[in-house]
């Protein structure tokens, strides 16, 4: 296992918890995160006995963006730093959008320019009364990364995500939760254990259904009708091929819990 310095990646049982930890930085993506985050996801990615993560932040912020000040110590060459950095985020949320189990965000703060981008990248979100949520690229010069371009228009349609990103407009949990960015708000003291009782499910549930599930709505918006329902054809027969998909059928006619590896 990776040691990380600027978060902590922890497994307990079949469930990894991802923190971002640069609390007195707002947890602000610099290179080093950027590069461990990429590194942490690549690695739930590879574990096949992993069945959910859960990401959040440590203090008072989830993360609030990209970290400014090392954008200034870039110099000259902030082109290519700012770049390397995007790249390695990009290749991060790539991994946790194409492993085969689900990503499960707890917005625990704050979630501002790429924070936001990567809060709402979740295959469920949950986040705590007192976060809010803010685009805030352009009050810096700067405009979208991590994913937000693409995720946003499909989330809350075009109109809101026009709104939040020119504007920067500033959004309660509750409001973000009314827009669709969001699953759900719960209690701040009450955010981690709401995660894992999701976590759970996943541990208690078949991996390979959850694996079929994101590469089926990860393809939803690139098909025609009549492409997306052979592609549902061919994984859900896949599935039921599986040992967890024979196990799954079994049970339901013995009337009994199915025992999923």
């Amino acid at each position: 296992m990776t040691d990380f310095q600027t978060l902590d990646y922890a497994r307990q049982g079949r469930v990894v918890t991802i923190t971002l930890n640069r609390p007195d930085d707002a947890n602000g993506l610099n290179t080093q995160l950027a590069e461990e985050l990429a590194a942490a996801a690549q690695q739930c990615a590879d574990d096949t006995e992993v069945k959910a993560v859960i990401l959040t932040g440590s203090g008072r912020f989830f993360c609030a963006g990209g970290d400014v000040k090392s954008m200034l110590e870039f110099g000259d060459d902030v082109k290519t730093g700012l770049k390397h950095l995007a790249d390695n985020l990009h290749k991060g949320l790539s991994s946790f959008a194409r492993m085969d189990v689900p990503l499960i965000v707890a917005v625990n703060g704050t979630a501002a320019g790429a924070g936001f981008s990567i809060a709402v990248t979740g295959d469920l979100v949950l986040a705590a009364e007192s976060a809010k949520f803010t685009m805030a690229y352009t009050n810096v010069g700067l405009c979208p990364d991590g994913s937000s371009s693409h995720y946003l228009p499909r989330l809350v349609g075009m109109r809101k995500t026009q709104e939040l990103m020119y504007t920067n407009r500033l959004l309660s949990a509750e409001e973000a939760a009314e827009w669709g960015l969001i699953n759900r708000v719960v209690a701040d003291d009450e955010l981690m254990a709401e995660a894992n009782k999701l976590a759970q499910i996943f541990v208690n549930g078949a991996r390979g259904s959850n694996r079929a599930i994101k590469h089926l709505l990860m393809q939803s918006f690139a098909n025609d009708l009549e492409t997306q329902m052979e592609l549902e054809g061919v994984t859900i027969a896949n599935c039921a091929e599986s040992k967890d998909g024979r196990e799954g059928i079994a049970a339901f006619v013995e009337k009994r819990k199915p025992e999923f590896e």
